[in-house]
């Protein structure tokens, strides 16, 4: 003999017992069924969609998520790119400054490459990769 399954009726609340796979196959596809009293019973929402809601929610949390991080990765990015730029911009100051090069009126200075070379002796132009 099969498992049987008991449940109460939402309308007149009698107790009743059906085959378990009856229960499951309801409970799959949603359809509706009687109680002995003859009304009409069904779940709300069947185990399939069920599975499909929770499936679908968790694609949208995959997606959000991996949006979330193709965000991040480009701010990331668009910061490494700033500091580079800003290393290169202060490799050529320190450069042209090492060369005696005024960096607002790109005039040489002869004087300048003296006092950086007399007292600044440790000073070395970084070399631009």
């Amino acid at each position: 003999m099969s498992d049987l399954y008991v449940q109460e009726c939402c309308a007149c609340f009698i107790r009743f017992a059906v085959p378990k796979s009856f229960d499951d196959a309801r409970r799959r596809d949603g359809k509706s069924f009687f109680c002995p009293a003859g009304h009409s019973q069904s779940y709300t929402e069947s185990e399939h969609d069920r599975i499909r809601r929770e499936r679908d929610r968790f694609k949208q949390e995959a997606a959000r998520l991996e949006e979330n991080a193709a965000r991040e990765r480009s701010l990331r990015e668009a910061a490494e790119r700033s500091a580079s730029a800003r290393k290169g911009q202060i490799t050529r100051l320190k450069n042209r400054a090492a060369a005696g090069v005024c960096p607002c009126c790109n005039r040489s200075f002869q004087n300048l490459k003296n006092h950086m070379s007399a007292k600044h002796p440790g000073f070395v132009a970084e070399e631009v990769a």
